[in-house]
């Protein structure tokens, strides 16, 4: 079957409009559906879905011009234009006959070979699939994204008896490496998995925060971050998702699902459906479980239905429960006789419960269970793999007991295999416990899963790590040098956040002399979520405090050394971006000879914040960057025009939220790759380090580039004169900025004066140093080392 080249949304509600962003996010053209208006403009309804994306928060696209590469379209006079489209995705309300009656019209104009999915949240597809002639039933399926699809990083496939299963794996490895997402196969089966799971354990909470008296605010202090949950734990949770919505999955779960033993607890939740009623349905009415007034924030009082002011917190000797190992956490809730341990013990065992008795109906294996919960859901345990930290054979004891003693919210014994004595495990290397099959279910492994050297793997799972793999060349704490296959060396730091301290430059320096001497190319790359967030500024303090500015100029010249080492290497060097690329980390990748980042990387030079600049060469990069597009464009005397923007980002500590939006400023160039799938983003920088050194790579000679020189600067100060005499910036602000255009335009020479990068890199040790000093920036650096943020003085 051919790739799929081209999509289109049926439907431009919430859900189908952010799906269409997603894909122009990833340059897949889409058209985008719905029913034409009786008045004004005919394609009105889809053109007020694409102009909403702009207002959304958190933003759908990456960036605002995207919107523009939405294809509008109606069902009434573009229905041809589907036969052009590879993959159609219907994302209308969640009725079965609106869908039904949406695919007899549009089945006469799909392409011979396309895809036909739905994104339903829980109808069945058999159903959907029931009202297709024979051979489009081959390729159709459920094909469920979270909300908000940009972000989330789950979706649920979902074939039906007559889908063809090899076809499928096209539609897999589309939604894995093209849109960067993560899929789980789920049963046809009411609410699917993720849904099924993550309102099990909603309602679960619901229930037993009645049972034991506990405020909604409280509920989630006790269910969010110390659980490894999100901060927006239960309530707040569904006050975002929409009590209507909310209410309309949990009565899905009521009204298809008979045989599920929790069935009652489904049933409408006075309290929810009173909301409802009210018109309170979240944060899209301003109302719900939560209503802001002001900056002030109220609980709903479930007793007077009236708000009143929230901020209860989990009491001490609970988060000291919470506080211990993993493995030991269960024990120590149930061994307390506080109320609120005891809620919390009791939502682990009710959906540990759940689970068992559903898992061989809901699921394939307990697999899709855990990572239908950490993906769709936020949670950095599922419930099977809490269950199997804890113990197996003791938690299924506990619940045992506490179903005979009564306090279970069901009175079922939990299914023999659970209770097995000789079960200690659910998830193995062999595979995951299959309830329906009463065996393990092997891990798949795709074609495109090579592409995924350490792939999310569940507590016991096994396979090889970060930390392990490969063979190890040096080591230390702050860094582990290795490599896959003898051809590529890489560098993976191990201080906090990555940050480039002394030690972090050592490994780093000793890195590309490795990779000189012996490899091929060095790529930088981290397992964890960030690339790096920047200096060490506890280092610069210590540094400048014991050795003074003769002491920190050599150290910042070292900084300089080993960054400049990354672009003039013999061999290429390759960053491999993800989450925060910030201050100094950024002007490391900056000097790469490649960049490969993930699409949701943030770039941006926030030195400004603390009161410096970018002293490790990345006020000279953006300035030899301005010269060189102003040499092309036959303009040397207009660098500062090249430059001011980027200037300007760096003075407001602007980062990019998104890639693309860095490569648009020219941070990320043409040449440097941008991966949809965080997982596969070293298997791809790899391959790009070994594409530059196959091709016969050298480093590029060094170029002599013009700067905006002293009339340059004065455009910039202009500005800032402006700045402050508006209140816009401090009068520290105001120096920074100078400093900013004076070492960036050359300092006293005229516009248009050619330099080199070292003439650059001495301005900027000439006054980093100084700046440092000062009393305000030392100031602003000893704040956000106290409390992670800066004073604006």
């Amino acid at each position: 079957m051919a790739q799929i080249q081209r999509v289109a949304v049926l439907g431009a509600g919430v859900m189908g409009a952010q799906l269409a962003a997603h894909l122009v996010n990833l340059d897949i053209p889409v058209l985008l559906y719905d029913l034409p208006l009786d008045k004004g403009p005919t394609n009105g309804r889809v053109l007020q879905a694409i102009h909403g994306l702009k207002k959304m928060s958190p933003p759908p696209l990456v960036e605002l011009e995207r919107a523009g590469l939405i294809e509008v379209a109606n069902y009434d006079d573009h229905l041809p234009r589907l036969s052009t489209c590879d993959l159609v995705i219907e994302a209308i309300g969640e009725q079965l006959a609106w869908k039904q009656a949406l695919y007899a019209r549009i089945l006469p104009h799909l392409a011979p070979q396309g895809w036909l999915v739905s994104n339903t949240s829980g109808l069945s597809l058999e159903e959907l699939s029931a009202a297709l002639p024979e051979d489009l039933q081959t390729r159709f399926c459920g094909m469920h994204f979270f909300n908000p699809p940009r972000y989330m990083a789950l979706v649920e496939l979902i074939p039906t008896t007559r889908t063809d299963r090899d076809s499928i794996t096209v539609l897999e490895s589309f939604i894995t490496t093209r849109l960067g997402k993560t899929v789980i196969h789920a049963l046809d089966t009411p609410n699917f998995v993720a849904n099924r799971i993550g309102v099990a354990a909603t309602v679960i909470t619901f229930h037993q925060a009645q049972n034991f008296g506990l405020s909604c605010d409280l509920v989630d202090d006790l269910t969010g971050p110390l659980l490894g949950r999100p901060r927006s734990a239960t309530y707040r949770t569904a006050d975002v998702v929409g009590l209507d919505i909310l209410s309309h999955v949990i009565s899905t779960t009521y009204t298809q699902a008979p045989d599920d033993p929790f069935r009652a607890l489904f049933a409408p939740f006075p309290l929810l459906e009173g909301l409802i009623s009210a018109g309170a349905l979240g944060a899209k009415t301003g109302a719900g479980f939560y209503r802001k007034e002001g900056k002030t924030i109220l609980r709903l009082d479930p007793m007077t239905r009236s708000y009143v002011p929230s901020g209860a917190k989990a009491e001490a000797g609970v988060k000291a429960c919470l506080e211990v190992s993993l493995s030991q956490r269960l024990a120590c809730l149930r061994a307390s006789t506080h109320p609120q341990a005891q809620f919390l013990w009791a939502i682990h065992r009710d959906l540990f419960h759940y689970c068992a008795l559903n898992l061989a109906y809901m699921a394939p294996s307990a697999r899709e269970v855990d990572m239908a919960l950490r993906l769709g859901f936020g949670w950095s345990l599922g419930p099977f793999e809490q269950w199997q930290l804890s113990g197996w054979s003791e938690v299924a004891a506990w619940i045992e007991e506490d179903r005979r003693a009564g306090k279970t919210l069901v009175d079922l014994p939990l299914p023999d295999w659970a209770m097995d004595p000789q079960r200690q495990v659910v998830h193995t290397p062999q595979g995951s416990w299959s309830a329906a099959r009463a065996t393990l279910s092997p891990r798949l492994s795709p074609p495109w899963l090579k592409r995924q050297h350490f792939p999310l793997r569940l507590l016991g799972e096994g396979g090889s790590t970060a930390a392990s793999a490969g063979r190890t060349v040096a080591e230390s704490e702050a860094a582990r040098l290795w490599t896959l296959d003898e051809d590529i060396l890489i560098l993976t730091l191990r201080t906090k956040m990555n940050i480039l301290g002394e030690v972090a430059l050592e490994a780093l320096d000793q890195a590309l002399t490795e990779a000189e001497g012996h490899y091929r190319a060095l790529v930088l790359w981290s397992p964890d979520p960030h690339f790096s967030a920047g200096g060490d500024l506890k280092g610069f303090i210590e540094t400048y405090t014991r050795h003074g500015l003769t002491g920190l100029a050599l150290a910042q010249e070292r900084f300089q050394r080993v960054v400049q080492r990354l672009r003039c290497s013999a061999v290429p060097t390759v960053a491999a971006l993800q989450g925060y690329a910030l201050g100094g980390g950024c002007e490391v990748s900056l000097h790469c000879t490649r960049r490969v980042a993930y699409t949701e990387t943030n770039l941006g030079m926030v030195e400004v914040n603390v009161g410096i600049f970018p002293g490790a060469g990345g006020l000279t990069e953006v300035a030899r960057r301005a010269g060189l597009r102003a040499l092309a464009a036959q303009s040397p005397l207009q660098v500062a025009d090249y430059l001011q923007e980027d200037l300007t980002r760096i003075l407001r500590c602007t980062v990019s939220q998104s890639a693309q939006e860095a490569r648009s400023w020219g941070w990320l160039e043409s040449g440097d790759v941008l991966v949809p799938h965080r997982e596969e983003l070293l298997h791809v920088a790899l391959t790009q380090a070994l594409a530059l050194a196959e091709s016969g790579y050298a480093p590029a000679l060094p170029r002599l580039f013009p700067v905006g020189g002293v009339e340059g600067r004065a455009q910039m100060l202009a500005g800032l004169v402006n700045a402050l005499q508006g209140g816009q910036i401090s009068a520290h602000d105001f120096e920074i900025g100078r400093i900013l255009a004076t070492v960036a335009c050359g300092g006293e020479l005229p516009a248009g004066t050619l330099v080199n990068v070292d003439y650059l890199l001495g301005l900027e040790r000439t006054h980093f140093g100084p700046l440092l000093a000062t009393q305000k920036s030392r100031e602003r650096i000893q704040s956000f080392l106290e409390t992670g943020k800066a004073v604006r003085n």
